[in-house]
């Protein structure tokens, strides 16, 4: 029972409801144009559930054996770091994940697709080969991305771009204008959640040669940095509320903008980056939140 809640801990259960945001927004968008499917939901929802689980899987295995992970990291233990799973079953974990996740998606795209679109297929199974690969090479191996700082880059295209776009085509068959907003909103407040971990962990990153991107930018710009990415998000809902607008139930989601405000002014004040850690809870949150609240005031 040890093992298994360590294995649980692994996963990072805290990160998966934020990886499933955009799968939310673009079936209500779906739903609202009468593309919803009940089966693509749940398999589009298992799919995004397993690459997120892999890519934590991944990063506890590469940042683990460079050795980023250490007694100086201020975050959670890893499974790894605190030596309760060996490098070898986490490799073995990751391997058994990939088959999971390459099953799931197959699964996701013939249900979608069909034999009746086959460029679509063929799209989104290579999309899929991809987002595995970078999945597992954001941490792991001697060209490991998240060191280089493109970190924030693939999970900008992947949490918004392709999760709200790219499921609705999965629904629809094509892409509609509707969705650009709310991925790009989506993406930068994921974004963001990476960039506050990142920050909490610039001085050991720092050490490790880690270079994310709060390493490369520094303390004080990081943090302007910070702030571009949420302040554009709540621009970019803002724009979509208006252009989108039937009723004031379509602008529900202002909501979310108390705690994103209430966040901006923490990490302002901010100066010890282990305060950080409850805030990235925090944020992740309220990104759920505010997708979910731009997918009802579409629908209402």
């Amino acid at each position: 029972m040890k093992k298994i809640s360590v294995w649980i801990s692994s996963m990072r259960l805290r990160t998966l409801p934020l990886s499933i945001s955009g799968i939310i927004v673009a079936s209500c968008f779906a739903e609202y144009n009468g593309y919803f499917s009940w089966i693509i939901f749940v398999l589009a929802i298992l799919t995004t559930l397993s690459f997120q689980i892999l890519s934590n899987l991944a990063n506890d295995y590469g940042d683990g054996v460079k050795g980023t992970d250490n007694e100086d990291r201020i975050g959670p233990d890893r499974a790894i770091q605190s030596g309760k799973i060996s490098p070898e079953e986490m490799l073995n974990a990751i391997k058994i994940n990939v088959l999971i996740s390459i099953a799931l998606a197959f699964s996701l795209i013939f249900k979608a697709f069909g034999v009746h679109h086959v460029l679509l297929t063929l799209i989104f199974f290579v999309l899929g080969i991809f987002s595995i690969v970078a999945a597992i090479r954001y941490t792991v191996g001697g060209n490991a991305y998240g060191y280089k700082g493109f970190g924030d880059v693939f999970v900008f295209v992947f949490f918004g771009l392709v999760s709200v776009c790219g499921c609705y085509v999965l629904y629809a068959k094509t892409i509609d204008h509707v969705t650009i907003l709310p991925a790009c909103t989506i993406g930068l407040l994921s974004t963001a959640v990476l960039n506050l971990n990142n920050m909490r962990d610039l001085v050991s990153d720092e050490m490790s040669k880690k270079n994310t991107l709060a390493v490369k930018l520094g303390p004080k710009a990081i943090k302007k940095y910070h702030f571009t990415l949420i302040v554009l998000a709540i621009i970019l809902s803002g724009v979509f509320g208006v252009l989108y607008y039937t009723s004031p139930f379509s602008l529900i989601f202002v909501v979310a903008y108390i705690p994103l405000v209430k966040h901006l002014i923490k990490v302002y004040k901010n100066k010890e980056p282990r305060l950080l850690d409850p805030e990235l809870k925090k944020l992740a949150l309220t990104t759920v939140l505010l997708s979910v609240l731009l997918g009802i005031g579409y629908l209402l």
